[in-house]
């Protein structure tokens, strides 16, 4: 006798919704059985985040429209409940952990404090000694350091990963059946991402509890997932288990999201993209071994382009409430060079001096101690005019393109406002010069009027490259420019960068916590922990043959 099918703990039937008369979800089915982990993968506006809120019942209910279809959580309709069943049911029954903890946490409370504010709303019976005891356990078991110091700690005074795992603790205080984890790992590095994972997973196998897992990255998934749900526009468009998903795509959506990943055995010149794959037009250009060497010779026989000898970079920190500083070293004897046509990677975890090191280096933040020089010749921090002609030649990339750009400006603006900053209005006509590095993007005159907002996330890092090529710039450091943009955006992007690298003669300095993309891109690599550069090789050897523990370290934690 066969035995009977578990009830799923949740179901979404033929889910239709809309917000503001927009079609948000068309038809959507998905389940979560006890015990379970599923994921949801899909690009930025695919529908995962808003199918997230619709289960927790955040979603606004004057301008959402459920046109069809239903949830259910433990066999019951939840949708249709009021405002005080969805209280007895959000943070009890169903725990969610947010993509951004900075912004989740409140700045002004302690973090003992805000936790206990779940066991205040659910667990009222609890007694407020038992409630702090309950919560340093939930802190052991996400395994902080030092829970009593974590519980009065406030939120600017943890670390990232910290700052998570006690947004994880808040979510897993009242042992929720269900735990809803949208982007938990998006804004961390590679070693804290796999920390969150495992953490994530060693908890649902002791608690027995099922997970949805929300993410956009297919390779992430594969590690903690039972089964995968694809998401495009707001449909799944395809869902198996993970093994079979992930070896066997069968819709060209997915089989493009894993194709735009830069691959680390092999190394092409173009990343594809989902046109292509959905195509079936993309051909791969390998790069030989031979061709690859060939480069590096004819390169590194030239003189270096930027040599930095023994940096050092230094802030004083002073206490809360406290009149004395302290010197904390951010950089510590850093001495590398970059050549001319050469992309160099900088790779390191959050807080190893990577952005501390690529300000100095523009005297953004001027360095303590060593000197830079451009073309061999060094440049002393005192010289307002040798540093304002090296910033020419040498431009910045920022991590995220909504901040770099002005709200109120428009595209065109921004990079007119460059083009007439560097040169005489007689000699240049701004707008066609605008224009003219919009097309050398890849985007059309059209965006020249159009506002940041209105420019999708592939678009805005777009035009801050367009701005940065306004000065012709010879250098271009890109600091995590491409860590907050989905994967097959990504990989345009990084087309972009490698097309405008031999077309422009340009040279890199390329920062990232992703040792994959890091690998693609690259000549050679450093790696930098604690503030100094731990390692030093070409991409592809240290990729295959790392040297130290620590770069061993980052890249068990990326495959």
């Amino acid at each position: 006798m066969a035995k009977p099918m578990k009830q799923p703990i949740l179901s979404i039937e033929k889910l239709s919704l809309s917000l503001g008369g927009t079609p948000i979800l068309n038809a959507i089915d998905l389940t979560v059985f006890p015990n379970e982990i599923v994921a949801l993968v899909g690009e930025s506006g695919s529908g995962k985040s808003v199918t997230a809120q619709a289960v927790m019942g955040l979603l606004p209910q004057k301008s959402c429209s459920i046109e069809s279809g239903s949830i259910a959580f433990n066999g019951q309709r939840i949708p249709s409940q009021n405002s005080t069943d969805w209280h007895s049911i959000r943070g009890a029954e169903i725990g969610m952990i947010f993509q951004e903890p900075l912004s989740s946490l409140n700045p002004s409370m302690r973090c003992g404090n805000q936790v206990a504010e779940m066991a205040i709303q659910h667990r009222p019976e609890w007694s407020s000694s038992l409630r702090k005891q309950k919560v340093l356990m939930a802190f052991e078991a996400v395994n902080l350091p030092d829970p009593e110091r974590i519980y009065r700690a406030f939120p600017h005074q943890l670390s990232g990963g910290q700052k998570q795992r006690v947004m994880i603790a808040m979510a897993l205080l009242c042992e929720p059946k269900l735990l809803i984890a949208d982007e938990p790992t998006t804004a961390l590095d590679v070693l804290v991402q796999v920390e969150i994972i495992q953490l994530i997973k060693s908890l649902q196998q002791k608690n027995q509890m099922s997970v949805l897992f929300i993410s956009h990255d297919l390779s992430l998934v594969a590690h903690l997932a039972d089964r995968v749900g694809v998401m495009q526009n707001g449909s799944v468009v395809e869902e198996d288990k993970t093994q079979t998903l992930l070896t066997t795509p069968k819709h060209p959506y997915t089989k493009g999201l894993l194709a735009s990943r830069p691959k680390t055995n092999l190394r092409i010149r173009y990343l594809p993209t989902l046109v292509e794959i959905e195509t079936g037009t993309f051909n791969p250009e390998i790069v030989s071994v031979a061709e690859r060497k060939e480069i590096h010779i004819t390169r590194y026989s030239s003189k270096p382009l930027l040599s930095v000898n023994q940096l050092y970079k230094t802030y004083n920190t002073s206490r809360l409430f406290s009149r004395k500083t302290s010197p904390t070293p951010a950089v510590k004897n850093v001495t590398f060079s970059l050549y001319e046509g050469e992309t160099l990677g900088l790779v390191g975890a959050s807080g190893c001096g990577k952005s501390s090191l690529a300000r100095a280096l523009i005297f953004l933040d001027p360095p303590t101690d060593g000197t830079v020089a451009w073309r061999g010749n060094v440049i002393s921090t005192k010289n307002k005019a040798a540093i304002a002609k090296f910033r020419k030649n040498v431009q910045f990339i920022f991590q995220d393109p909504y901040a770099a750009l002005h709200p109120l400006n428009t595209i065109g603006k921004a990079i007119e406002d460059v083009v007439r900053k560097h040169n005489s209005v007689a000699a240049v006509s701004t707008r066609s010069r605008v224009e003219e590095l919009l097309t050398q993007v890849g985007m059309d005159k059209e965006f020249y009027d159009r506002y940041p907002h209105q420019l999708s996330g592939g678009q805005r890092q777009r035009a801050v490259i367009a701005r940065a090529l306004a000065v012709e710039p010879q250098l271009l450091i890109c600091d995590e420019s491409v860590a907050a943009l989905d994967i097959s955006v990504q990989a345009t992007v990084l087309n972009l960068l490698n097309h405008l690298k031999e077309t422009l003669r340009l040279s890199y300095l390329f920062i990232s916590h992703d040792l994959a993309v890091v690998k693609h891109m690259a000549d050679r690599i450093l790696v930098m922990h604690n503030g100094e550069i731990v390692e030093e090789n070409e991409a592809d050897a240290l990729y295959h043959h790392p040297k130290t523990d620590y770069s061993k370290a980052l890249l068990n934690a990326a495959l």
